[in-house]
């Protein structure tokens, strides 16, 4: 049975179309990714299911146990109140429930109606231990830790809370407000791996559905059984998680850019049987030439141009002079503000062409590290060294090195006088900054757009070590993709701060984790250090094989199945197509023989040819009939 059911939705805003014919059905246990580019709409669909907005036509039509649970809902108000009453405010329910049974406990020990006080006790208490009175307190301490907030957190005011913190509260108030719909929007964006890890063990466990908004495509692979994507106003679902959602949009486009090809050149074909047959000129001739033009126009008919790729950002990281072998190193480094210590005994060895990745809790001083070593904050003790030839760019994650107050153009142009502002432009065309965008101050861009901004200085500087802390924060999945492409394709040195695990996985040669007591290192990717690590590595490693054995077997089982039907049935196509040639031909020299002298004056031959020329019109007529029953096959059933 379907908790939502979307019908047909559409949006407009400003005369501008966003979204058209968005139709969809979730499941009572559907776990589904929800993907597209920034400003695609995909928030706007939320705000529709929530019942915040009205589209312009269609329905979000509930379920009658459909209960929506969507962030935006559970927002903290109350400054005053604390991390831990705050979360229990979603439990207002039970707690009242808590409280009338507790009066009636007083009322029975006060002398009371002995029997129906009791009877209502005892129906008090059946009620709050179904409801799950018995567990919210445990459940809420334990949402907390999850999401990273120690003990120490619980009984401080939610005023002192930063942004992503409080962000994370309303996602825990989300998590436990007892929706069986939750409508997720980027909820890792303030997480660290840890809680990370945390909230997909819950959503896994989760009774419920789930429709997650996010960029972060490991998250996206360990939860969710479907992936929907809002891209050009249609909206397209597939079944299965990110990556096996990437592996068949590609397939699908590479096949309809191969089916749009192959049509055009099928119809230039039949043209040119069309003009041959009309240069011909005979009566036949002209009866081939309309049977095929029909051809022609159904083919065209059915001709649909594939969509064009949505714009990303293309650049490219090349080194203006090449560095020694040893790049960076670091011995017994550490740093305080005032007595709180941030970190300590940080040892590094960083060699040419390594692309290492800084991992730790939120708040544990990798940012921190990167300033020290940058020189920004002095060191309280060790050395930090840079080898021969070195040159460093830096990717602040905040974009504290950009003026807010100047426009795009002048950002890149001030900072780099020597080019032309042809050139400027051009570059910032590469990374989305189209005609008058260029124009726009910096206060006024979006997070992903003050980003790309960054990575342009960057990549104009030409350093030959990048210390890039959360570049992938504020990128969409399509820049996100670019970007690791252009870094693996880079010749200098990385050393990166990132959450973002798939991105880990793609680029990582070895991790460090950074702990209370030093650092820690691991040759490899993001899965290598869950394998060595002490953090569930067993179980993920497991996982990890079955689902790639599995998928791989039917992937190929597929695969092989799928590329011989296809086969086969263009064989036959192309047998058809052989014996229409032979019977045309053979039907041209019947026709030849027809209006020869000696036919005009043999009744007999004249008899016998007229009925060939028959047995083969009505011979061609099955085969034309039978080639068409087989393009058609071939174009709807192997079309992807």
């Amino acid at each position: 049975m379907a908790l939502l059911s979307l019908q047909n939705l559409e949006m407009e805003f400003s005369e501008r179309r966003l979204f058209s014919g968005v139709s969809l059905e979730v499941g009572e246990r559907d776990k589904i990714g929800f993907i597209g580019a920034n400003g695609a709409g995909k928030t706007t669909i939320f705000r529709i299911i929530s019942g915040e907005l009205e589209p312009t036509a269609g329905a979000a039509a509930r379920g009658r146990d459909c209960v929506i649970g969507y962030m935006e809902q559970h927002a903290c108000k109350n400054p005053h109140s604390t991390v831990y009453n705050e979360l229990l405010s979603v439990f207002e329910p039970l707690i009242r429930l808590e409280r009338e049974l507790e009066q009636v406990t007083r009322e029975i020990e006060n002398g009371g109606d002995a029997q129906s006080l009791t009877l209502k006790q005892m129906e008090l208490r059946e009620r709050l231990e179904r409801d799950g009175g018995l567990t919210y307190k445990s459940r809420a301490a334990a949402a907390l830790n999850g999401l990273g907030f120690g003990n120490e957190y619980f009984e401080m005011p939610i005023r002192k809370l930063s942004g992503g913190q409080l962000s994370k509260l309303s996602l825990a108030k989300l998590l436990l407000s007892g929706a069986n719909l939750l409508l997720l929007d980027e909820p890792t964006n303030h997480l660290d791996i840890a809680s990370c890890r945390w909230l997909e063990g819950f959503i896994k466990d989760f009774a419920g559905a789930v429709i997650v908004i996010s960029h972060d495509r490991y998250f996206l692979d360990s939860v969710t059984n479907r992936t929907i994507e809002l891209e050009h106003g249609k909206i397209s679902s597939y079944k299965g998680s990110y990556s096996e959602f990437m592996k068949k949009k590609e397939a699908a486009s590479e096949a309809q850019k191969n089916k749009y090809e192959a049509d055009l050149k099928e119809i230039k074909r039949i043209e040119g049987i069309i003009e041959q047959q009309k240069r011909w000129g005979r009566e036949r001739n002209f009866i081939t030439a309309a049977s095929k033009q029909k051809q022609a126009d159904r083919i065209k008919n059915r001709l649909e141009k594939p969509e064009s790729e949505l714009d990303t950002i293309r650049f490219r990281f090349t080194p203006k002079a090449e560095s020694g072998n040893d790049v960076l190193i670091c011995e017994g480094l550490s740093k305080s503000f005032g007595e709180k210590r941030v970190f300590k005994n940080v040892n590094l060895h960083i060699r040419k062409g390594e692309r290492v990745f800084l991992l730790g809790a939120n708040g544990c001083g990798k940012t921190t590290l990167f300033k020290t070593m940058l020189g920004q904050y002095p060191a309280d003790s060790g050395l930090v060294s840079f080898g021969a030839n070195v040159q460093t760019g830096y990717f602040d994650q905040i974009q504290e090195n950009l003026h807010f107050e100047k426009t795009a153009l002048d950002e890149v142009w001030d900072d780099f006088p020597q080019l032309t502002q042809t050139q400027v432009r051009t570059c910032l065309g590469s990374f989305l900054f189209k005609g008058d965008d260029v124009f726009k101050e910096i206060k006024s861009l979006s997070g992903g757009e003050r980003a790309r901004i960054a990575l342009l200085k960057l990549m104009l500087k030409g350093g030959n070590l990048l210390l890039l802390d959360e570049p992938t924060n504020h990128l969409d999945t399509a820049s996100r993709e670019a970007l690791e492409k252009t870094l693996l394709d880079y010749s200098g040195t990385m050393f990166i701060i990132s959450h973002d695990r798939y991105f880990i996985n793609r680029l990582a040669t070895r991790i460090v984790t950074l702990l209370p007591d030093g650092t820690r290192e691991y040759i490899g990717n993001y899965d290598d250090y869950l394998e060595k690590s002490d953090e569930g590595a067993e179980a993920a490693v497991q996982v990890k094989s079955k689902k790639e054995a599995s998928a791989s077997a039917l992937d190929y089982k597929a695969k092989k199945e799928y590329a011989s039907n296809k086969r086969r049935l263009q064989t036959a196509i192309k047998r058809c197509e052989d014996e229409i040639s032979r019977i045309e031909t053979e039907t041209e020299g019947v026709q030849q023989r027809l209006s020869s002298p000696e036919s005009a004056s043999d009744f007999q031959l004249l008899t016998e040819l007229t009925g060939n020329l028959e047995e083969l019109n009505n011979l061609l007529t099955e085969k034309m009939n039978e080639w068409e029953e087989l393009t058609t096959r071939l174009e709807t059933e192997f079309a992807d």
